[in-house]
């Protein structure tokens, strides 16, 4: 099934097509992949602005890095990392804006900069006062699954039926979000790759993501560089490869292609000019009649 398109303001994001790229743009010191690469407002935007041409849907900025075992920093000092390249950006690209918090106050600020989406890590977990800012403001919200917290999800994570545990969880997040006023037409959900996760959980959400069809949302998936890739390609001798490498970067395309053929709505990528070129690829087999040639 389908989602239904969402449409508010000026703004739509279409389901129809093909799966959408949201470009990830992160303003910390510390992300696992791209930490400190744009500090700079400056930096930020022209990264931005190069997704942008390269074919990303929504620009996704986060002040927080929220990879395994991190610290949480205050709101002060995230919105001093994403307010000013918010505020720039805004006025120059004409596609959504999604703010990467779990704080309300964030998401506050980070609309009234020109950002348009509110992803939450935390499905409004972690600050009730999230979905008053969503629900006022009326604009989409991203719903993740996480177990634990990043400073501790990585520890051993278990579950008894992973996807049921995932589906039942998203489904409890999509009820509260509508008793506190978000309108189900605004939400996505996000089964949360790498948070809380073992490289077997991660296979196993990516083989069966057509599960979570049956909440009937559109679905974000955001595998990109991530731990259980880097895994599963590294030699043996070496205890992790650089995220950056050119193996991980392919490792990422894999993923995004079943990602895309089991009915993934929108990816989460680094790298948007090769997933738009994996997603192209994905479209043109899928478009492909079957006949005698």
């Amino acid at each position: 099934m389908v989602p239904s398109d969402i449409k508010w303001g000026q703004q739509h994001l279409n389901f129809g097509r093909r799966p959408l790229i949201m470009g990830i743009l992160n303003t910390t010191p510390d992300s696992f992949s791209d930490g400190g690469l744009f500090l700079s407002p400056e930096d930020a935007v022209d990264q931005a602005e190069k997704m942008v041409a390269a074919g990303a849907d929504i620009i996704d900025i986060g002040g927080e890095s929220t990879r395994p075992f991190s610290e949480a920093i205050d709101a002060e000092e995230e919105m001093r990392r994403v307010i000013p390249v918010i505020k720039i950006l805004a006025k120059r690209v004409r596609i959504p804006i999604s703010i990467d918090t779990t704080k309300a106050e964030v998401a506050r600020h980070a609309l009234e900069a020109g950002a348009t989406i509110i992803n939450d890590i935390s499905a409004l977990r972690m600050d009730p006062e999230l979905a008053h800012v969503a629900a006022t403001q009326g604009v989409p919200i991203i719903l993740m699954h996480m177990k634990g917290t990043p400073g501790d999800m990585q520890i051993a994570p278990e579950y008894d039926d992973v996807l049921g545990e995932i589906v039942t969880f998203l489904q409890t997040a999509v009820t509260a979000a509508q008793d506190k006023g978000i309108s189900k037409s605004k939400m996505i959900i996000d089964p949360g790759i790498g948070f809380g996760k073992t490289l077997e959980h991660n296979l196993a959400i990516l083989k069966n993501l057509d599960t979570f069809n049956q909440l009937g949302l559109p679905i974000l998936v955001g595998p990109s560089r991530k731990a259980f890739i880097r895994k599963l390609l590294k030699p043996d001798q070496r205890d992790d490869i650089d995220p950056l490498a050119p193996v991980v970067a392919a490792g990422t395309q894999a993923t995004i292609a079943i990602a895309a053929l089991n009915g993934a709505h929108i990816v989460r990528v680094h790298d948007v000019a090769q997933t738009a070129a994996t997603l192209k690829i994905v479209a043109a087999i899928q478009a492909t009649e079957t006949r005698k040639f």
